[in-house]
């Protein structure tokens, strides 16, 4: 996003951008800092710290563009006064392996950021418009990086009932979000529009898509599951496309893997002799090096798919399986892609 800014733009221009680890491409007016994902770290803090200190420089006869992406709530973490990095690193941990899903992560973030929850937008005297590429269900922009430049409906006491509901322990300090914006928040790019874009290639092929959606959201087998129950009562030739984010909860010690690949291995264990692909669109399903996996009908009967299963090493069954989706940073994040290949009867 800062490098196409940077050739579009032809006036006066400077800026940090910030995203994960290897994924930073060479710019000439905008400096580049990579830092932790889905982990917060110190390099995502001085970024963050020194994004609003010059946000707060500017007058009103400047612009805050601000370039807005999924991965935002961890690249840009400043956490609140009285609240460390150390803690923010051990909390996001703990909520990335709970079940909750990011509205419900964000809702936490958001309350003890001094960045997120609008206060981006809020530091600055400049106009401030926002453009966003949403890699959340609904895409809205509260939600999308935490909200940097979006007013904020929830509250300190909707933090605690999420930590509450997962049995999460965190005293805090909470801080209160701005409930106004007087930014101009734009979504550029959705998960959605790439579904479109995916239907249309099997369009091509003479495969009739059926778009089940954008906001799937719920346990990974759960919804691997429903999906394979939806699958057997399809005619083919049909590809079933969505897009959302499932959750994957841990109970005890979690093997390697993500949401996309345990969906998947769930859904191949119980459909057998299918075509399938999981994958998140910026290139990482969890925190392995794989944007997730394909399920061939050569993979059915495979033994120890459900031992897999069970440790949650979706990312083992599949790597021994030859079967990975490895496409390096993609740099873009419109959610997750999946997509079941039904054939003719």
């Amino acid at each position: 996003m800062a490098l196409a800014v940077e050739n579009a733009w032809s006036g006066p221009l400077e800026g940090v951008a910030v995203t994960r680890y290897r994924h930073g491409l060479r710019t000439r007016r905008i400096r580049v800092v990579e830092a932790g994902h889905p982990v917060p770290d110190e390099a995502g803090e001085t970024a963050a710290r020194e994004i609003l200190a010059r946000a707060r420089e500017l007058g009103p006869d400047d612009l805050l563009l601000a370039l807005i992406s999924g991965g935002g709530s961890s690249l840009l973490s400043l956490p609140a006064p009285g609240v460390s990095m150390e803690q923010l690193k051990g909390l996001t941990s703990r909520l990335l392996t709970s079940g909750a899903d990011i509205q419900e992560i964000n809702t936490v973030r958001k309350h003890l950021s001094a960045i997120a929850g609008g206060r981006l937008a809020a530091a600055s005297r400049a106009p401030v418009v926002a453009l966003i590429i949403s890699d959340v269900t609904g895409d809205d922009p509260t939600h999308i990086a935490s909200g940097p430049c979006a007013a904020d409906p929830t509250t300190i006491q909707d933090a605690e009932a999420v930590l509450a509901k997962y049995g999460i322990d965190f005293e805090g300090p909470f801080s209160e979000s701005p409930k106004t914006s007087k930014a101009r928040n734009v979504v550029v790019a959705t998960a959605y529009r790439s579904l479109e874009a995916a239907a249309e290639v099997f369009r091509r092929r003479g495969i009739r898509p059926e778009i089940l959606g954008d906001t799937v959201t719920g346990e990974a087998r759960q919804v691997a599951q429903d999906m394979a129950r939806l699958a057997r009562r399809t005619a083919g030739p049909a590809a079933l496309i969505s897009g959302g984010e499932c959750t994957v909860t841990l109970a005890g010690e979690g093997g390697r893997g993500g949401r996309c690949t345990e969906f998947l291995l769930a859904l191949g264990i119980e459909l057998g002799e299918v075509w399938a692909i999981a994958a998140d669109t910026d290139g990482i399903d969890g925190t392995e090096d794989n944007a997730g996996a394909v399920w061939s009908p050569a993979l059915a009967g495979r033994p120890r798919a459900r031992e897999f299963l069970r440790k949650h090493d979706s990312y083992g069954f599949f790597s021994e399986s030859g079967a990975l989706v490895v496409t390096g940073a993609t740099r873009t994040n419109v959610n997750d892609y999946r997509a079941i290949l039904v054939s003719p009867i």
